[in-house]
């Protein structure tokens, strides 16, 4: 059923463990998350960014296709349809009238001031439907959506600050982590983060979890991280998968056996991801 983040991240902060949000991009790549959570019996986050929105038709009709694939899949397991990264309120409340029960407003490219009015009005707007927000202090670069932008790391102050005058649900503080693939090691601040986590109530959110090492991932979790996202794991795994079948299936030309020929190494990686995260029901 769709839900909220709360009870699966509060759940996940009191156990040590993450919760997976994996983006969707088509229909496809929700059938393959979905179909493999319910297998491993772990609750979900589909996360939707805003390019993603655009490119399936809009909030209604991703909506609309995940209560379908909810229903004819016999899905069990709590799912989260979330949007990522919204850039502005009306964004935000798009997805919530369509039905989302998630949203993230980043606006971190604002001065905290800024962002903290931006993020209050969200709050008030999706709490009163029930919808649970996150936001974003600091500012997490990388490539997102083809923008690439530079990163600028997250206070302590600045984070109870922004808990404290909004009412959100959840964290991304920007602490070293860059969306898209990493450029050398990335270099995450456990310290500041570990601090983070005991002085905030509320769980925290690692965005660009591709390509961080295993073993920081292990400790970003330990460090209070309950929420990791994954986007680009994901396409690159469904890709190579992919261009491999065209390679050697050169006859080939049912779009649904080229886009399916990805979805075993999707469902593998996403068990091998959950793995990690220590993911439980």
């Amino acid at each position: 059923m769709l839900v909220n983040f709360n009870e699966m991240l509060i759940k996940a902060k009191k156990g040590k463990y993450a919760i997976p949000h994996f983006n969707i991009n088509n229909l496809e790549w929700t059938k393959y998350i979905l179909e493999k959570c319910n297998e491993l019996q772990i609750p979900v986050i589909l996360g939707v960014s805003e390019g993603a929105a655009k490119y399936m038709g809009g909030f209604d009709s991703i909506t609309g296709m995940v209560k379908g694939l909810l229903k004819d899949l016999n899905i069990s397991i709590p799912v989260c349809l979330h949007i990522d990264h919204g850039s502005n309120k009306e964004i935000c409340k798009k997805a919530i009238d369509a039905g989302f029960t998630s949203v993230m407003i980043d606006a971190s490219h604002h001065e905290l001031e800024e962002n903290i009015r931006i993020t209050k009005e969200v709050v008030e707007y999706a709490h009163k439907k029930g919808v649970s927000v996150e936001a974003e202090v600091g500012h997490i670069g990388g490539t997102e959506d083809n923008v690439v932008s530079s990163t600028t790391n997250a206070t302590l102050e600045d984070c109870i600050t922004m808990y404290e005058n909004t009412g959100i649900d959840a964290l991304a503080p920007a602490l070293g982590s860059v969306h898209g693939f990493y450029k050398g090691e990335p270099n995450l601040d456990f310290n500041t983060m570990e601090i983070i986590n005991k002085n905030l109530a509320i769980p925290l959110v690692l965005h660009g979890g591709t390509g961080i090492p295993e073993d920081k991932i292990k400790k970003a979790i330990s460090c209070g991280i309950s929420k990791i996202n994954i986007n680009t794991d994901l396409q690159s795994v469904w890709s190579k998968a992919v261009r491999h079948f065209l390679e050697t299936n050169k006859e080939v030309y049912d779009p649904r056996k080229i886009i399916g020929s990805g979805e075993l190494a999707i469902k593998n990686r996403i068990e091998e991801i959950v793995t990690l995260f220590g993911t439980k029901r």
